[in-house]
């Protein structure tokens, strides 16, 4: 007799009661941003990073991550603070400050900190956006029990050292600046020592502006020493101080959209900031954010998140504060009638129930949308969230009920709760048909496979997540290994095939080529060579995407390290799993972005009165108002992009803060089924469009594929001219046609220069197809890779500064896209590169952090904005 299955579990969400406004604290990050454009402006602001914990100007912990360098950019973003670890000025971890004795130590760090605030003073308005550390995990670090200590002895046995330590820090910094936020005591745990410190920074006047410690443990211990903290301010008089929790989470977490959601649960429950815990490499937002513009399924997570508007309302999950199960966290925005839930956690089936829904915000019948953000890995770019779901339910006693089956333990999901009842179409899922197959569940023929694993798990969080914990290795050089995946599918169709592997980028077999390429074929046939993916290290998962012809029923997709008419492997990969997913006609070609759930200003509204509309309802937006949608696209280059209205009402466009043109009127006319061709960057695309009439009612954004309208000229870095060092050379295999540019830096003298051509004057997109492969000596276990710069005139104009992140090799080729201004006919573009000082301008970086050279130019493709 077959065992019954287990019920589904149930989250209730408690619409009548309020636990405060919503206050987004959970997406901060620690090193998460490596320099202006890295990650791009596009993609900082659509994760709605709150704060950054990051280094000291010209610190030489790890490259970039420049305090002052960041600042601007971040706050331009919509960034709220940048907390500086002044400690991080030195090299190590402990950290190795010089000096003989501790007198000595500390006197050689007090004079960098007086220099540090002093080079704060001159930035002007955005000073008031600084928050100090004095000191990082002290117990550890500089006032511990190491060789590096000040005198090794921890303070949490004796104080004194590290109390006027911390004293005499906070005076200088304020002396300096009155106004300056410190923050402390920054511990690597919420130390019951921790009394004592309050105790004495607050008889001597010395309290920080913002507590701080780590929370390296689990999500309960969020909640549990939150609550423990704001006791101890109520015993002690103090307070209540702002907290951030400036690292949390381990890599089993990170990346992983159903782990991710249990710590921002809890972090939003308690109202605090919180920092992401910086493990691998600066710049991606600790693994959310892909090269440069690119979000991976943790990315999309922090942007659900951060679109919570109103108040967050309670949340009782099914095992209340345990790690590992279902959790979620909620919000009620009563002026635009919608409740927005993020769940995740745990496979399965589960319950969530709505209770107290208003009747006179919802009405009796309530619209639902229920979307997936899967996991794509940690170097895995993402689409937008799966649409699962869109239906109309009952109000029934105040309740709604919504029952979720096939849940994906490392997904996280999304619910929009809003009005129905007016007649809305309900929309198809993003997907008809999908499945995953593991690499370890797939026959394999030859030698040298190797199963490896266990990765991550709940027992051992210091690894990476990976479908199952387990993954095959074999495809290498030299070796005749064919992994071979026994499939089914439903229908003749095209599918989408991903595979996610891995190949360390420093790993002697992958150092000779870079990418390990296999070579895939479905039943014998139709050979096809794919380019695994790199990584900082071993089983850091992305994925390689292709499509295939499949017919209904039994099917072999192998992974071969030879092919008869392909070539053999070259490198070293891999494979976690293949995914195949079969995308109906109707959902292929476009996507859709309903307006009433876009990020709405400027007075904007929701109304849920018009029938016919796409979805529950529409925006509406008075003069000036404004609706952004965070646009997914596959690649750089030509989109069409449509606008639905209702009415006459105008407005203008704007991608990714480019004026493009004018909705609902002029020689642009976006209306109803109406494409148009606008160029947009490969992965996150900010799209706003702002009322220029009194009103303007939109319907919904929608965007396609390209029908080649926009003019477009590429042009190969060898035929350009090349200057000095710079020269054309045929090392980079996978460069266009075999040759590339290498050698541009190191001043001015070693440049290229290219002839590019534009139909019209006007605003342009330049993509640059490059490479870079530089990486630092690192300390620890943090890679250090270094992102390259170019400093691009246009025309002999003044030059622009373009940074380009890792691609991991200097044979692995990405693809990075910024706008500048052509003449109409021909027009020169000048690279050049030269190493950068630090912000005193003269002295320089002694650890090989600040690269003194351009990347490796492949080719340059120039296509009209618009």
């Amino acid at each position: 007799m077959a065992a019954a299955a287990s019920p589904p579990e149930t989250l209730t969400i408690d619409l009548g009661t309020d636990t405060g406004p919503f206050h987004g604290g959970a997406s901060g990050t620690l090193y998460g941003l490596y320099g202006d454009g890295v990650p791009s402006r596009n993609v900082v602001e659509g994760m709605y990073v709150r704060t950054v914990s990051t280094k000291a100007q010209d610190g030489t912990q790890h490259p970039g991550a420049d305090a002052l360098e960041i600042l601007e950019p971040f706050v331009e973003a919509g960034g709220k603070d940048v907390y500086v670890y002044l400690t991080d000025i030195y090299r190590g971890f402990p950290y190795e400050w010089p000096g003989a004795t501790g007198t000595e130590r500390l006197a050689d760090f007090t004079a960098r900190v007086r220099r540090q605030v002093e080079q704060v003073l001159a930035l002007g308005a955005y000073r008031s956006h600084v928050v100090y550390v004095p000191f990082n995990e002290p117990e550890g670090n500089m006032f511990g029990t190491g060789e590096w200590s000040y005198d090794q002895v921890s303070w949490r046995t004796d104080p004194r050292r590290y109390f006027t330590a911390w004293q005499d820090t906070y005076r200088l910094i304020k002396e300096l600046d009155p106004g300056a936020r410190i923050a402390g005591p920054n511990t690597c745990v919420l130390y019951d020592e921790v009394r004592g410190f309050l105790e004495f920074a607050e008889a001597e006047g010395v309290l920080p502006d913002v507590i701080t410690w780590h929370e390296l443990s689990s999500p309960d211990e969020i909640r549990t020493n939150v609550a423990k903290y704001r006791a101890l301010e109520r015993e002690l008089g103090i307070g209540p101080l702002p907290v951030n929790i400036n690292e949390y989470a381990h890599n089993y977490h990170l990346s992983v959209p159903g782990q991710m959601i249990q710590w921002i649960a809890a972090i939003e429950e308690s109202k605090v900031d919180a920092d992401m815990a910086y493990w691998n490499i600066d710049g991606n937002l600790n693994d959310s954010a892909v090269e440069a513009n690119k979000g991976n399924g943790q990315w999309w997570l922090f942007n659900a998140y951060g679109q919570f508007t109103g108040n967050t309302v309670r949340v009782t999950a099914p095992h209340p504060n345990v790690q590992y199960t279902l959790q979620g966290v909620a919000a009620l925005d009563r002026a635009k009638r919608q409740a927005r839930v993020l769940l995740g956690g745990a496979g399965g089936s589960a319950d969530v129930v709505f209770e107290h829904v208003d009747p006179e915000v919802f009405g009796t019948t309530v619209h639902v949308r229920l979307l997936e953000i899967p996991w794509t890995g940690q170097v895995g770019s993402s689409a937008q969230p799966l649409r699962l779901a869109d239906r109309e339910l009952p109000v029934l006693d105040g309740e709604v009920t919504l029952r979720l089956t096939d849940l994906e333990e490392m997904s996280a999901y999304q619910v929009i709760l809003s009005p129905g009842g007016k007649g809305a179409v309900a929309l198809p899922p993003s997907v008809g048909w999908r499945r995953a197959y593991q690499a370890e569940d797939a026959a394999y023929i030859g030698g040298g496979r190797s199963l490896n694993g266990p990765e991550g798990s709940p027992s051992n969080v210091d690894k990476f997540a990976g479908s199952t914990g387990y993954h095959v290795g074999g495809l290498r050089t030299g070796s005749d290994g064919v992994l071979a995946f026994s499939v089914e599918v439903p229908r003749d169709g095209t599918y989408d095939l991903s595979v996610f592997a891995n190949s360390y980028n420093l790993a002697d077999a992958v150092r000779e080529q870079g990418p390990t390429n296999v070579f895939l074929r479905v039943d014998g046939r139709h050979p096809q060579e794919l380019r695994l993916p790199l990584g900082y290290k071993w089983a850091v998962w992305g994925h390689t995407d292709t499509r295939v012809e499949l017919t209904a029923g039994a099917h072999t997709i192998t992974l071969a390290a030879k092919d008869p008419d392909l070539g053999a492997t070259r490198g070293d990969a891999v494979v976690d799993r293949i995914d195949l997913a079969l995308r109906d006609d109707h959902v292929t070609a476009t996507a859709l972005y309903d307006a009433e759930f876009a990020a709405l200003g400027g007075g904007a509204r929701v109304d849920y009165g018009r029938r016919g509309a796409s979805g529950p309802g529409v925006a509406v937006l008075p003069r000036g108002g404004t609706a952004t949608f965070w646009v997914h696209a596959a690649e750089d280059g030509e989109a069409t992009v449509a606008v639905d209205r209702i009415g006459s009402g105008e407005g203008e466009l704007t991608i990714n803060g480019e004026n493009v043109g004018i909705v609902g009127g002029g020689d642009m006319r976006i209306v109803e089924r109406s494409d148009i061709p606008l160029f947009l960057a490969s992965g996150i695309n900010k799209i706003t469009i702002t009322a220029t009439s009194d009103e303007l009612i939109l319907d919904r954004l929608r965007t396609g594929p390209s029908r080649g309208l926009l003019p477009t000229s590429t042009h190969p870095a060898e035929e350009g001219i090349t200057t000095g060092s710079a020269r054309v050379t045929g090392a980079h295999t996978f460069a266009t046609g075999g040759k590339a540019v290498d050698g541009i830096g190191a001043g001015p003298a070693n440049a290229l220069t290219l002839t590019v051509t534009a139909e019209r004057a006007g605003r342009h997109a330049l993509t640059i197809r490059y490479s870079n492969g530089e990486q630092a000596p690192a300390t620890h276990y943090n890679p250090d890779p270094v992102c390259r710069h170019a400093d691009i005139a246009v025309n002999g104009a003044a030059p622009q500064r373009v940074l380009f992140p890792t691609t991991f090799h200097f044979n692995n080729f990405h693809e990075l896209t910024f706008p500048v201004t052509l003449d109409q006919g021909t027009n020169t573009l000048a690279f050049t590169a030269d190493e950068l000082p630090d912000h005193d301008g003269h002295s320089r970086n002694q650890y090989g952090q600040r690269s003194a050279y351009a990347p490796v130019i492949d080719r340059v493709t120039v296509t009209r904005l618009a």
